[in-house]
Parts: C-alpha cells; sequence; structure tokens
C-alpha cells in the first residue's frame, strides 16, 4: 500500500505512545498491567540519556502502529544487537505492510549500526504473529526460556 511513512517519534507523541501500548496490552490480554502514564512515557523515551527508541508508523498521515527498541549486546559476537520491545499495529490497519515496513525500517537501523542481531520475542499462542515473523523470514529460538524479575519480587531480591 502506498503512503506508508515509518517517523521518529518525539516527546509530542508520548501520548499516541500510551495509546497505542494499552491497545497491544488489551492484544494481548495483560490492559491491567500497564501502569505506565503520558509523563513516564516523555522521561523514558525522550530524555537526553534515553536508551530506548521508539518509531511511529503511519498510513497517508493517519498514525496506525508504533515499534520501541533498544541495543543490545551479543558477547558471543561481540557486537551489539538490536532488540524490538514492542510491536503493533492498530487491527483496521493490518495487513496493510505498515508492520512489515516498521520491521524493514529496524533492520536497516541494525544495519547501518553494525548489528549482528535483530531480535524480539512474540507470544507462543500469537499465531498470526507468528506465521507473519516466519514469512520475513525469522527463526524462532526455542532453546532460551525468558525469565523475569518484576515488582515486589525485584525489590525483595535487590534489598535482600
Amino acid at each position: 500500500m502506498s503512503g506508508i511513512e515509518i517517523r521518529q517519534a518525539t516527546s509530542d507523541d508520548a501520548e499516541r505512545i500510551l495509546a497505542f501500548v494499552k491497545e497491544l496490552a488489551v492484544y494481548e490480554r495483560a490492559e491491567r498491567e500497564v501502569t505506565a502514564t503520558v509523563e513516564d512515557i516523555r522521561k523514558s523515551l525522550f530524555h537526553n540519556n534515553a536508551t530506548t527508541n521508539c518509531v511511529i508508523g503511519s498510513i497517508d498521515n493517519v498514525e496506525v502502529g508504533f515499534a520501541v527498541y533498544f541495543f543490545n549486546y551479543s558477547t558471543w559476537l561481540g557486537r551489539h544487537g538490536l532488540y524490538l520491545e514492542d510491536l503493533y499495529v492498530t487491527p483496521e490497519f493490518r495487513n496493510a505492510g505498515v508492520g512489515k515496513a516498521l520491521l524493514k525500517h529496524l533492520a536497516k537501523v541494525a544495519i547501518s549500526h553494525n548489528c549482528g542481531r535483530f531480535e524480539w520475542s512474540v507470544l507462543d499462542w500469537n499465531e498470526p504473529a507468528i506465521r507473519f515473523y516466519e514469512g520475513i523470514g525469522a527463526e524462532a529460538q526455542d532453546d532460551w526460556v525468558t525469565y523475569r524479575l518484576a515488582g515486589s519480587a525485584l525489590e525483595r531480591f535487590a534489598g535482600s
């Protein structure tokens, strides 16, 4: 589809980014887990020392999706990687090419930063996303299990 544009998000986009985050949380059946505020988004994505980036995808000047990413590091490769934290396109604009355009944009960012990897996670029940990712040549990494410390468990462990 023509009219797709990917642009770097700015502080003025914080409210729209949070709206996308909330839509994504509903899709992922975790809407109660979103505690971020517009000010949290501004502080974390747009302050001078921010380590996380966001791009907005539009079709014919209508903002329809976003991607949040950051750079990580592989000791085995001795190079940075690009990690996609969130990718979301509103349901009525799925299959219009915006998701693919967002991923392609980030792949180019990864190449321009000499990254050795471009990685992300997907929920195991999200079959449409899994098919999409496999369709662009991405491969599941079945030999790693993600662990997380968060909230009170993180605080307890840090304080022990």
